[in-house]
């Protein structure tokens, strides 16, 4: 078949499958728009999922009559700025949009109707109807200056798109998960959402810096995140990282809670996503992920937005540089936070409290007799009366075994005369031979002493690999890994820095890596599997975990076996000792796993649940 030219039409319908994939698409590129003339306030409408009207009004600059007959042609564009010769410099881009194909992409498949007033000018008006354009003219514009973009029947002239759209509560829910991302990168900024006439969002515009950031995001995320969060502030050759991450105890089930930005762009980046497991994999097992809102500022020279139609992902020129600000950022904020746990462990043990007492205590209940509901008691219960199970609890506040190892005390740690003005308190009985309760000057704290102790000979274990090499052991007969090509390449490109984690590799004709020396934490290992993951971290992360996290299991494995067990009796000096460790060593908020070491309750908590507020 000759080759022939597309129709313009045809042409406009394509990009429009790339940039335009659902209504949240063209929402996204609408209110980037916005953002990008300079709009104080956003104010988004969607009907029907947004495949029968969608409507973006703002504050912003506004555009002359003469500019609207531009906007809705392809490629031409407010946002790229040629030089004296004319050209223009794709590897410096400072704004959200500059393709110059959302307008007439979105005008080629749905009514399109555009209505603008430039400051000190008068309002026009152009519309767009599946890429018949019409004349520009007068309109009325209820503000001094800014834009109404309003797209009616999203689809209507491309009806096989329509088949393909999800139900209209999903489509409404995307385009909320996409006000939300904008809202989070533009605290400044004010928007307002509406579902099918319904008002869903309205943030009223914050301070620019962290307090008014954090204010932003406790409207989005919730006054959970915002009370467990820690602030993330780092800068690296030009290169700066801030946001809000959260404690790993307070972790999820998904990766829902992880928002990337770069250049104040959303964008979902398999590095990003990367950096954060691995600076996390000390904390979070593998099936819980951490809730983090990171913001990358860097040069627009040093990373390149044009990689996806609709500017979802980026590419770095360094992406390992970028990867090791974004770990060591989030380890020094997690370091930095001791032994802070999640406000939400208390949260969720007050519910069980009330979810277990409950149907125990109904009035009903031979036990409860007195108890006249959850309003109040109307007389006391009995002293004589038997509760049930208090028998059987033991409470232990003993000498431990002659074979049991004492914990120094850590040397510079603070030795008071009176422990309960301790963060974790003093220790008053260990119950069960296995929680330590404490007392503090305004609550209880329950510890776990076995997860506690886990944790504190899991961190000693740390500094020491970090303090000198890591033992090799030699393999009796080196072992061959076949690779493709590219994967074996990418491993021995990284043959220094596995040897630091005493792994020895070299490369073996095409596609094969030899196996010299392998770590001796890991004992009789898989080589292959092992180099095999490897190569795929590589591939998928740009970093080795695989071997990293294998030695952390070791090391994790080998703390949980030298660690306290439960059911050992510990002395008071003993159990002090553990709670003044755990104040000295960072991360001993939480186990090897993600689980949090302690609970604390405050005195308020504990009168709650006693009827006494």
């Amino acid at each position: 078949m000759p080759i022939r030219r597309l129709p313009p039409e045809t042409v406009n319908r394509i990009a429009a499958g790339e940039v335009v994939e659902r209504p949240s698409s063209a929402i996204k590129e609408l209110v980037e728009n916005a953002l990008d003339a300079g709009a104080t306030r956003i104010e988004i409408q969607a009907d029907g999922g947004g495949l029968s009207r969608i409507l973006i009004a703002d504050d912003g600059h506004g555009m002359a009559p003469g500019q609207l007959a531009l906007a809705v042609e392809r490629h031409a564009t407010s946002k790229l700025e040629p030089d004296d010769a004319g050209d223009v410099d794709l590897l410096r881009i400072s704004t959200l949009g500059f393709r110059g194909e959302a307008l007439p992409s979105i005008g080629s498949v749905a009514r399109l109707t555009i209505t603008s007033r430039a400051k000190d000018g008068d309002a026009h008006q152009i519309t767009v109807e599946g890429g018949d354009q019409r004349p520009v003219a007068p309109a009325g514009f209820p503000g001094p200056h800014g834009a109404r973009v309003e797209v009616r029947d999203l689809f209507y002239a491309t009806p096989a798109r329509l088949k393909f759209m999800k139900s209209e509560r999903s489509e409404a829910m995307a385009i909320f998960e996409e006000i939300k991302r904008q809202a989070m990168a533009h605290e400044t900024v004010a928007f307002t959402l509406d579902l099918d006439g319904r008002t869903t969002l309205r943030l009223p515009a914050e301070h620019p810096g962290d307090e008014g950031r954090l204010k932003r995001l406790a409207a989005l995320l919730g006054r959970d995140f915002e009370a467990n969060a820690l602030l993330i502030d780092q800068s690296r050759e030009g290169i700066r990282l801030s946001g809000y991450a959260g404690l790993p105890t307070y972790s999820r089930g998904n990766g829902g809670h992880q928002y990337l930005f770069v250049n104040g762009r959303p964008v979902r980046d398999r590095l990003l996503q990367g950096a954060l497991r691995g600076a996390y994999a000390d904390f979070l097992a593998r099936d819980r992920h951490p809730a983090a809102v990171l913001f990358l500022e860097i040069d627009p020279l040093f990373v390149d937005v044009n990689v996806h139609p609709a500017k979802a992902e980026v590419r770095f020129r360094d992406p390992a540089m970028v990867r090791g600000l974004i770990v060591g950022a989030l380890r020094h904020a997690l370091h930095a936070a001791g032994h802070r746990a999640s406000t939400t462990v208390a949260d969720n043990v007050l519910a069980g409290f009330t979810a277990h007492t409950g149907p125990a205590w109904s009035p009903s209940s031979p036990t409860a007799r007195g108890f006249s509901g959850w309003t109040g008691w109307d007389r006391p219960v009995a002293a004589n009366q038997d509760i049930p199970g208090l028998s059987e609890m033991t409470v232990r506040v003993e000498a431990p075994p002659a074979d049991f190892q004492h914990w120094p005390e850590q040397s510079g740690a603070p030795n008071p005369a009176d422990p309960i003005d301790q963060p974790l308190g003093a220790a008053r009985a260990q119950v069960h031979g296995t929680y330590i309760v404490a007392q503090t000057r305004d609550g209880i704290v329950v510890v776990d002493q076995h997860a506690a102790h886990e944790r504190l000979v899991y961190e000693r274990m740390k500094t020491q690999m970090a303090e000198g090499s890591v033992i090799r052991q030699a393999l009796l007969t080196p072992e061959v890994v076949e690779l493709d090509p590219a994967e074996a390449d990418r491993v021995i490109a990284r043959a220094d820095e596995l040897a630091q984690l005493g792994l020895i590799v070299e490369p073996f004709g095409g596609g094969a890596v030899l196996v010299r020396e392998t770590p001796a934490l890991l004992g009789d290992t898989d080589v292959q599997g092992l180099i095999r993951d490897i190569a795929d971290d590589l591939a998928e992360h740009g970093a080795a975990l695989a071997l990293s996290e294998r030695l952390g299991e070791v090391c994790g494995t080998m703390a949980c076996h030298g660690s306290v067990r439960a059911g050992r009796v510990l002395s008071a000096p003993e159990m002090n000792a553990l709670l003044r460790q755990m104040e000295a060593t960072p991360h001993s908020g939480q186990c090897n796993h993600g689980r949090p070491t302690y609970v604390e309750l405050k005195l308020n908590d504990l009168e709650k649940l006693f009827g006494r507020r």
